[in-house]
């Protein structure tokens, strides 16, 4: 059962940054083209930012520019840096496989003042 740890969430202040880390057990990490997905009250949950094997990396616009995805394929672990926070950055942030999905685990959660 392949589990998925996030943490760095916290409270921050607009125009912040802060740095969430996921750590992955799955054998298949360095291989797993990985994402970063968050769930906002009341709104679907949506991919915001993932990263291949090959370290290609793809963002929502909503993001763009702001977000920096990266992984440690050592370390088993997949970053994601959050610069020039947003109110409407506000939602829990969880990781996962993008094609095929393991269980999710707990996310962490991003508030953003304004």
């Amino acid at each position: 059962q392949v589990q998925l740890v996030e943490s760095g969430g916290g409270l921050v202040q607009a125009g912040g940054s802060l740095r969430l880390s996921c750590a992955a057990s799955a054998n298949t990490f360095r291989v797993d083209a990985m994402g970063w997905y968050r769930e906002a009250p009341g709104k679907q949950r949506e991919l915001v930012a993932s990263i291949n094997s090959a370290r290609n990396t793809n963002y929502a616009d909503s993001v763009k520019g702001r977000f920096t995805i990266s992984r440690d394929n050592a370390k088993n672990t997949v970053y994601l840096q959050m610069n020039s926070l947003k109110p409407e950055d506000t939602a829990v942030y969880y990781c996962n496989r993008v094609r095929v999905p393991y269980n999710w685990g707990q996310g962490t959660q991003v508030t953003v003042s304004s």
